[in-house]
C-alpha cells in the first residue's frame, strides 16, 4: 500500500495559548508519510492567510496538495480545543468551514483510482457537500479505511452504518465501539464480544479499538492482538489516536506482523500524547528506545 489518499478536514487547532495545524485525516496522513508512503490529501481551505500557511506546511512535509481546493466563499477551518487537567481534549468545531464544501471533480476521482487506499473519518460527513463527494469517491477506492472519530453532534447513525458497510478497515476508540454496538443491537458487554459482533454485522475482517492509556486491540483476519499501553505523563491527547492509526496502517500494509504493528503503533500514540500538539517529529531510534529502554 504505497499510495494513500486521505480525505477530510484540514484545519487549525486553537488552544487557549497557541494554534497548531491539525485535523484527523491530516494527522494520519502526516504520520503515514513519515513511514515512507506517498500520501495525497483531498480537502479544502479558504482563500486566506491560515489556508496559505496550511498549504505551505503540507508541501514542506511532502504531502501531495494538488487535490486541496481553495474556496473564495468559506474560511479555512478552526477548532477550539480545551484540555482538562489530565490532558484530554474537548472540541468546538467551526461551521461551515472550507473543508465542509469539497466539490467532486474528475481529478479527485482519478487520484482515488490511482491510490492503494482511501482513508476518511466521520466528521467530514456533517455537511452534504463533502459527504456526497466522499460517497462518490468510495465507488472508486480499492481499499477503504474508516476512522470514526465521533464528535457530537456532527454525525448520525445511518451515515455511520453506511460507511462501515463500505469499509475494509475500521478504527474506533472504546467509547465509540460501545456506542456503535448499541446502534447495531448488540446485547454484549465485553469489548471483544462487541468487536466481533461489529465485524460480523459489517463484514469487516480488520478492526482496531484504541483504549487510551490502556493500549489497543486489533482484529486482523480472525485473530485478536493486544497491547496494554505504555506508562507516560500526558501533555495532550490531540492527535495521538491519529498517529496510532497512521502507524498501524503503514506497518500492516508493509506486511509487518500484526502484534509488532500494534505494539509499535501504541508506542507512537503514547509518544504523541506526551508531546505538545498532534504531529511531533519522531525518529525510529526514539520509538525503539521507548519500546525497549
Amino acid at each position: 500500500m504505497s499510495n494513500i489518499v486521505s480525505f477530510g478536514e484540514i484545519l487549525w487547532d486553537v488552544f487557549p495559548t497557541h494554534k497548531k495545524i491539525g485535523g484527523a485525516p491530516l494527522n494520519v496522513a502526516l504520520r503515514a508519510k513519515s513511514f515512507g508512503h506517498n500520501v495525497a490529501m483531498i480537502s479544502a481551505i479558504g482563500d486566506d492567510e491560515p489556508g496559505k500557511v496550511l498549504l505551505d506546511y503540507l508541501n514542506e512535509n511532502d504531502i501531495n496538495t494538488a487535490s486541496i481546493q481553495v474556496l473564495k466563499d468559506y474560511k479555512t477551518g478552526e477548532v477550539k480545543v480545551v484540555l482538562n487537567d489530565k490532558g484530554s481534549a474537548s472540541y468546538t468545531i467551526e461551521y461551515p468551514s472550507a473543508w465542509d464544501k469539497i466539490e467532486l471533480n474528475d481529478d479527485l476521482i482519478e487520484v482515488v483510482k490511482q491510490s492503494d487506499a482511501l482513508l476518511f473519518g466521520s466528521l467530514i460527513t456533517r455537511d452534504e457537500s463533502s459527504k456526497n463527494t466522499l460517497y462518490k469517491l468510495l465507488e472508486f477506492a480499492k481499499y477503504k479505511i474508516f476512522d470514526l472519530n465521533l464528535r457530537p453532534p456532527h454525525y448520525d447513525k445511518d451515515t455511520l452504518m453506511y460507511l462501515m458497510d463500505k469499509s475494509d478497515f475500521i478504527k474506533f476508540n472504546d467509547d465509540e465501539l460501545y456506542e456503535v454496538s448499541a446502534y447495531l443491537g448488540s446485547k454484549y458487554n465485553s469489548l471483544e464480544q462487541n468487536l466481533n459482533y461489529i465485524a460480523q454485522k459489517t463484514n469487516t475482517n480488520c478492526i482496531c479499538v484504541t483504549k487510551g492509556q490502556h493500549g489497543a486491540v486489533l482484529l486482523f483476519d480472525g485473530a485478536l492482538y493486544y497491547n496494554s499501553g505504555y506508562q507516560i505523563k500526558v501533555v495532550d491527547t490531540v492527535g495521538a489516536g491519529d498517529s496510532f492509526l497512521g502507524t498501524l496502517v503503514s506497518l500492516l500494509s508493509n506486511k509487518v506482523p500484526p502484534q509488532k504493528a500494534i505494539d509499535y503503533a501504541c508506542a507512537v500514540g503514547a509518544l504523541v500524547a506526551q508531546s505538545d500538539g498532534a504531529n511531533p517529529n519522531l525518529t525510529k531510534k526514539e520509538i525503539d528506545l521507548f519500546i525497549n529502554p
